[in-house]
């Protein structure tokens, strides 16, 4: 029975030159399987009976740059990523995994089930001859994908023993396609998830950031503990499970967790968002104390940076996604009472979040809030506190909005560089802070020189007194609010 799938003119045109040339060819993989679910495929994979060397002489563009067969074909004509390059491989034939991760020796092969038989789910493993519209299916794959079921090709222990990364593959495909892992691989992932220590860490990275991701993370994350894979991605995520909370969470711990990241996938929030509303209270398990009849997280938060800065660099991450999740975790617990809090507070809060951050930092607030099972993403406090954060981003907030800087200092003073000069901007951002119609020339350049005259040890104990004034005034905003409401 012919079948007709949308096929792009770029991959067609593709299957047409190899064809002609007298070759097989198949479009095959993750984009047959997304077509037969409906859904747009990300990328595009032929597989051919022609050697990678037959295939470049085909095509006017391509590279190859790999060990197993793989050329990249371009096409010029087109500006759509996805269609830009479209891979060919020659059928293959694998064997020996003894990095549980690639194989130690590829041959090609003879026919298209030859090459299906090697791949990791039945509803991967199949092929669309694009020429008499015939889908070749030997597992059954398009029948796992109407039952809505993760199946691997052939037993499930020898796939995972090939590539261990299959494991968490299953897992995470089990989220983003709502499927279900048919009960022999799911025992298998079970039997098997140890092998996830052969794994490096970018791979599992990798997979964690496209769970991350999905639309719908929470699935695949508490999958992945049930299934005993959670601790290869982190150990810390596992130490939430069942850990409850106060009287203002309706969930433990993992659980908050876990409703956090799901409204920030609803929202489609940047991947740093998202990853600071998973880690948010991840140093919750560390703090935990009872107090006054209840659980007290007392710190969490700086804890928490210190734990989540450790997680992510242990995952590879980029820097600069290290550092914002760092600092959003950090500052989460700001305190939003604006009955109560000064317009200095909150100016201290945008530099020490950055104005960069100061909206990411009120999304992770609004997931957390959700978290808890609280039906509002942002009441009236944190709209009030947006409306401050707004009033005061028109105000210096960090030394290098100051209308003096070092280079003035030192010609004011005399001087070469030395500590002096971060101590001197110090107490001048503190004294803006607090009053930013101080940020003229005329005031700070006459505070520059009062200060100079100073002595050392006395601008010293100023400074840093400035410095942690300017870091710390929130944290005793609320503790000088709780004193006085006789609270902890």
């Amino acid at each position: 029975m012919k079948t007709t799938l949308p096929i792009p003119s770029e991959v067609e045109e593709i299957s047409h030159t190899l064809t002609k040339a007298g070759f097989e060819a198949f479009v095959v993989g993750g984009s047959v399987r997304d077509l037969l679910i409906g859904k747009a495929p990300t990328d595009w994979d032929l597989t051919t009976n022609a050697t990678p060397e037959q295939i470049q002489a085909l095509f006017p563009h391509t590279f190859y740059e790999n060990t197993y067969g793989t050329v990249g074909v371009v096409s010029d004509d087109t500006e759509d990523p996805i269609l830009k390059t479209v891979e060919v491989t020659p059928y293959r034939i694998e064997s020996g995994y003894s990095d549980f991760r690639r194989p130690d020796k590829v041959e090609w092969g003879n026919t298209v089930e030859q090459d299906l038989a090697r791949r990791d789910f039945t509803m991967n493993a199949i092929a669309y001859d694009l020429e008499n519209q015939a889908i070749v299916d030997p597992y059954e794959g398009q029948e796992d994908i109407k039952k809505g079921l993760i199946k691997t090709v052939g037993k499930p222990e020898e796939r995972f023993g090939e590539d261990a990364l299959r494991i968490l593959r299953a897992v995470r495909l089990s989220s983003t396609l709502n499927f279900a892992i048919e009960a022999e691989t799911q025992q298998a992932i079970i039997d098997n998830a140890i092998l996830l220590e052969n794994i490096s860490k970018e791979r599992i990275r990798d997979e964690f950031i496209k769970i991350v991701m999905s639309p719908n993370p929470s699935v695949a994350l508490d999958l992945s503990a049930r299934l005993g894979v959670l601790q290869y991605i982190s150990p810390e995520l596992l130490k939430g499970i069942g850990i409850e909370q106060n009287q203002a969470h309706a969930y433990t711990v993992w659980e908050h967790l876990l409703r956090s990241l799901d409204h920030t996938a609803k929202k489609n929030f940047p991947l740093h968002v998202r990853v600071a509303a998973l880690f948010h209270d991840i140093a919750k398990p560390h703090t935990r104390k009872w107090l006054n009849n209840q659980w007290t997280f007392y710190g969490h938060e700086v804890v928490g940076a210190k734990i989540v800065k450790n997680v992510l660099n242990d995952l590879k991450f980029p820097k600069d996604i290290i550092d914002k999740v760092t600092k959003l975790v950090r500052w989460h617990m700001f305190f939003s009472d604006t009955e109560e809090i000064s317009l200095s507070a909150v100016r201290r809060m945008v530099r020490n979040v950055t104005p960069e951050l100061i909206w990411d930092l009120m999304d992770v607030r609004g997931a957390d809030r959700i978290g808890t099972g609280r039906p509002k993403e942002a009441p009236y406090r944190l709209r009030k506190y947006h409306a401050m954060i707004e009033e005061v981003m028109r105000d210096p907030i960090s030394v290098k909005q100051l209308k003096v800087n070092g280079e003035d200092i030192m010609k004011l003073t005399d001087t070469k560089g030395g500590p002096h000069i971060g101590f001197i901007l110090e107490i001048l951002l503190s004294e803006v802070l607090e009053d930013p119609s101080l940020n003229t020339k005329e005031y700070l350049e006459q505070k520059v020189r009062e200060l100079h005259a100073l002595p050392f040890e006395k601008l010293s104990e100023l400074g840093k007194e400035a410095r942690n004034k300017n870091e710390d005034e929130d944290e005793r905003e609320v503790e000088k609010i709780k004193g006085k409401h006789g609270v902890q």
